[in-house]
């Protein structure tokens, strides 16, 4: 067991010797407490899954239960969503914040049915040329709906490597090289238990392992986890960045969006100022949007989603 040798040097264990201790007792925790998710079902189809990890990208899921089985409903096929305008998909991603997101998704469908014949492709580097996707976002859609051997490195994933294997509280605020590596070498040889691992360890770190209130005594590893080991040292590296909202300019451009997605056409400069007081912080914030893509302004200086 790697877990002594951890604890007084932690970080020092093979990561084979890591592995063989967690995919077991990871693995089968997974078979017993995976949540029934739609994006999980067979039925969701790469679609479902793609969708999935957009939404899922800084927002918890129960936020995005609702609004994802309304999108599909609505835009069961990449081609749906594309055959509609831009600021639809804008109007549809609701309070779920980041609405940038729905852009990208958009663009991603738009580049699915011209480039694959609406097909969600298969091939990571295929993923990964799309419009919106990264290297977290390919992995995930190539392992959740493809089952393929890919590294998907999540916040949650990274937090439960860090701890279990490195002996640390926190990962980096940033994904560093070291963590893809130790990720790569921590995957199972075979292709569909490596696609279950990704989920599994996901899993953990979504239900157990968070990053406030870890719950050792639900852990299936926590008798071989080397934070745990090393007497649970506190957080010794950058301060971790806080989520702030109030009074922010993401607030502001919430507001403002908000207006839009419930008006059916084109609203006025007038019903925009009364969302918020502060003109320049208001100004600033409708000038973003307007820059992000996100607002389109028009002649008469009325202001509507985008039509593409």
């Amino acid at each position: 067991m790697f877990g002594a040798s951890a604890a007084a040097a932690p970080g020092a264990v093979a990561a084979a010797e890591v592995s063989a201790a967690l995919h077991g007792p990871v693995l089968a925790w997974f078979d017993r407490h995976a949540r029934d998710l739609p994006w999980r079902r067979p039925e969701a189809g790469a679609w479902g899954v793609m969708v999935s990890e957009f939404m899922l990208q800084q927002t918890p899921v129960v936020r995005v239960l609702p609004v994802y089985e309304q999108w599909l409903a609505r835009w069961p096929r990449p081609a749906d969503l594309a055959a509609d305008a831009p600021g639809e998909a804008v109007r549809a991603w609701g309070r779920l914040g980041y609405p940038r997101r729905a852009l990208r998704l958009h663009a991603a469908a738009v580049a699915i049915t011209e480039r694959h014949g609406g097909d969600v492709p298969n091939e990571h580097a295929a993923l990964l040329a799309l419009p919106g996707i990264g290297e977290y976002t390919a992995a995930a859609v190539a392992s959740f709906a493809y089952g393929q051997r890919h590294p998907v490195l999540d916040t949650n994933v990274r937090r439960v490597f860090a701890r279990a294997a490195t002996g640390v509280q926190y990962p980096p605020n940033a994904t560093t090289a070291a963590e893809r590596r130790l990720a790569r070498e921590l995957l199972p040889q075979d292709e569909g238990t490596a696609a279950r691992w990704a989920a599994a360890s996901m899993e953990l770190g979504a239900l157990v392992c968070t990053a406030k209130n870890e719950d050792c005594g639900r852990c299936p590893i926590s008798d071989r986890c080397a934070w745990r080991l090393a007497g649970k040292p506190a957080h010794a590296g950058p301060a971790r960045r806080g989520q702030t909202y109030a009074g922010t300019d993401r607030q502001v451009r919430g507001r403002l969006l908000a207006v839009l997605r419930d008006s059916a056409g084109p609203v006025s400069q007038a019903a925009l100022d009364a969302v918020w007081d502060e003109a320049v912080q208001r100004g600033r914030a409708l000038d973003g949007l307007v820059a992000d893509g996100l607002v389109e302004p028009l002649e008469d200086g009325r202001y509507r989603l985008p039509r593409g």
